[in-house]
């Protein structure tokens, strides 16, 4: 059913105007609500996960990888995308924490969901907050990843996002929400 509110766009023409591992760019014509017709791009990937994983000292487990799109190594949080053999959310995410940080989680919990860049993006990020993680298994990563595992005090993280020393914006939403919702809502 078209969206009836009169701010919504009216979509005339998709296509996948260049796909890659990970990604399609989609173009649009579209019909504005002044009935201007004009194009409109934007990134489609799959809905992914991201883990907030504590140990059981509250330390949280970070990783160091290379970003290429910034030329640097990126502190931040085990993510990556949902998979067709995942049986939910929740296998996602231990999924993600086992392959990217060789970690297990006694329990998960979901903590928000969020679109980080829905100007630009269909991006669906689901958060999770993981505890008592302990290493069991070595890491299981793609063939283009290179990550390595820390553990950091939660203050220790936290300072490091309030410093920018920490700029992803998957570790940031995170532990911006994590503190947003923590009066309790979610044990350490």
């Amino acid at each position: 059913m078209p969206p009836t509110d009169p701010l919504a766009w009216k979509t005339l023409d998709r296509q996948v105007a260049y796909t890659c591992p990970g990604f399609d760019v989609v173009n649009e014509s579209v019909q504005l609500p002044d009935g201007t017709e004009t194009e409109y791009d934007y990134l489609s990937e799959p809905e992914s996960v991201c883990i907030l994983p504590f140990t059981p000292d509250d330390d949280v487990v970070c990783i160091e990888e290379w970003r290429q799109a910034v030329s640097r190594i990126n502190r931040g949080l085990p993510a990556g995308g949902i998979e067709p053999d995942d049986d939910d959310l929740e296998a996602a995410a231990r999924r993600e924490l086992a392959e990217e940080t060789g970690h297990e989680a006694d329990r998960l919990e979901p903590l928000m969901t969020v679109e980080p860049a829905n100007g630009i993006a269909d991006a669906v990020l689901h958060f999770f907050v993981a505890h008592d993680c302990r290493p069991t298994a070595d890491q299981q990563l793609d063939h283009n990843e290179s990550i390595r595992v820390t553990q950091l005090g939660f203050d220790e993280v936290l300072e490091a996002v309030r410093s920018g020393e920490i700029r992803d914006g998957r570790a940031v939403l995170a532990l911006s929400y994590y503190q947003l919702f923590d009066a309790g809502e979610y044990e350490r």
